[in-house]
């Protein structure tokens, strides 16, 4: 299968090469240039498969010309060996777990997938191959760990000074190796817009090989389909129409949810559930895509005002705006009815959510007012303890700390401040920040 660019003014590509390229000459987005449905009898029997077996049938298509199948399986062997467990916590509402991996993100499974398959493109090529990616929070963590020690591959993180939470910030700072974190005196979309920048740098790729680790390719997200499908299974014998909610920041793992039901997986809808960055929810109120400068919130790794990824959700429906809407619903909360929704859920069932869970929730628990006949998950992306002063606070409770975060809490932290691109340019050329 080939990938073509979303601005359609660059030639289409191999899997390996969109991985490698990371973003198209022409600034564009990779894309499959076709999604082919799994047979009815996949869905059918899916409370019979493996987690392995379901995650193998379902991406293959997307990576098979590039990645043999055996190589495959192992990848997904090492990539999948943690639970994705659905917790059910009210009547016909659950939460997905995707934060038992070992940086307790959801980000784990992409960012090790991605390790893995540059790890596999890289035997034998005798350049270095640099991953430049940016983050909110949960990304620059899951990359670091799936990257560290890679082979040929030297992995180099932005993240926005004072806009990450402590543990986040350790996690991303403290492992060394082939890892370096810059600390870039601004907000996210300053950091994502440098390593889009850097992409399409001609002075910068010739001297190098860069790709992104980021949503934006296509190695980390697509694998992120996955957990729709295990969701699926966990509750395919509830028989009702389900409601998936995503808390959402660069628009990636809701994107991956669409792909999945475009693999025929049986979902009734979706919502994307924000916090006040709410520049998707004013566009399915008015039509009109207007990004703006994020806004920092408890809820950090959604504090994103122009979503790389939703130009991919409007592409998979033809950028049909009333198609659009009858798929996807979005709502916007604030850091007030996020606390809220973090201490009534504690209240009422005893379960922790961190703040983007409840921000899922908050999404989910709107839905469903109008829509009670539906069977509702939404997607807890991260262990409340990477959000430790927030949620302690909040639900007047000590938590304990995981073994996968106790490792770092005394390591130190180390990364190189920058203001701008020059400076960044002049780190990945072996300048004076080096």
């Amino acid at each position: 299968m080939n990938y073509y660019s979303l601005n359609k003014q660059a030639p289409n590509v191999s899997f390996k090469d969109a991985v490698i390229k990371g973003i198209a000459p022409d600034k564009g987005l990779y894309f499959p240039e076709s999604i082919t449905p799994l047979p009815d009898s996949f869905f059918e029997d899916i409370q019979n498969v493996s987690h392995h077996e379901i995650a193998f049938q379902a991406i293959r298509q997307f990576v098979s010309d590039d990645i043999p199948d055996s190589v495959l399986k192992d990848i997904l062997k090492d990539v999948l060996d943690f639970d994705f467990p659905v917790v059910e916590i009210e009547d016909d509402l659950a939460t997905l777990e995707l934060f038992h991996g070992p940086t307790m993100a959801f980000k784990d499974v992409g960012a090790r997938f991605m390790a893995q398959c540059l790890g596999y493109f890289s035997l034998g090529e005798k350049s270095e191959l640099s991953v430049l990616v940016a983050t909110s929070g949960d990304t620059g963590g899951a990359v670091a760990n799936g990257f560290l020690g890679v082979d040929g591959v030297k992995v180099v993180i932005l993240y926005p000074s004072g806009k990450v939470s402590d543990i986040q910030e350790r996690q991303l700072t403290t492992l060394g190796q082939n890892i370096t974190a810059l600390q870039v005196d601004g907000t996210f979309d300053d950091c994502q817009k440098m390593v889009k920048t850097a992409f399409l740098d001609e002075e910068l790729l010739a001297t190098m090989r860069l790709t992104s680790a980021n949503s934006i390719n296509v190695a980390r997200w697509l694998p992120q389909l996955f957990y729709f499908l295990f969701a699926y299974k966990a509750i395919k014998s509830k028989e009702k129409e389900i409601v998936f909610s995503i808390p959402s920041g660069n628009f990636g793992n809701i994107c991956a949810g669409m792909v999945a039901q475009c693999l025929g997986m049986p979902v009734k809808h979706f919502v994307a559930a924000t916090n006040v960055n709410d520049t998707v929810p004013e566009f399915m109120l008015t039509g009109k895509y207007n990004p703006k400068p994020s806004t920092a919130t408890i809820s950090n790794a959604m504090d994103v005002g122009d979503p790389s990824n939703f130009i991919r959700v409007r592409h998979i429906y033809k950028d049909d705006y009333e198609a659009l809407k009858e798929n996807l619903s979005s709502f916007a909360f604030t850091d007030e009815e996020t606390r809220n929704a973090i201490l009534h859920i504690y209240d009422s069932s005893g379960y922790i959510a961190d703040p983007h869970g409840a921000v899922g929730y908050l999404g989910l628990k709107k839905y469903q007012e109008e829509h009670p006949d539906t069977y509702g998950i939404f997607l807890e992306t991260a262990h409340p303890v990477k959000f430790l002063d927030v949620v302690e606070d909040t639900i007047g409770k000590s938590l304990d700390i995981p073994p996968q975060i106790e490792k770092v809490m005394d390591k130190e932290k180390k990364s190189i401040r920058i203001k701008n691109y020059a400076e960044l340019k002049d780190y990945l050329l072996g300048g004076s920040n080096s």
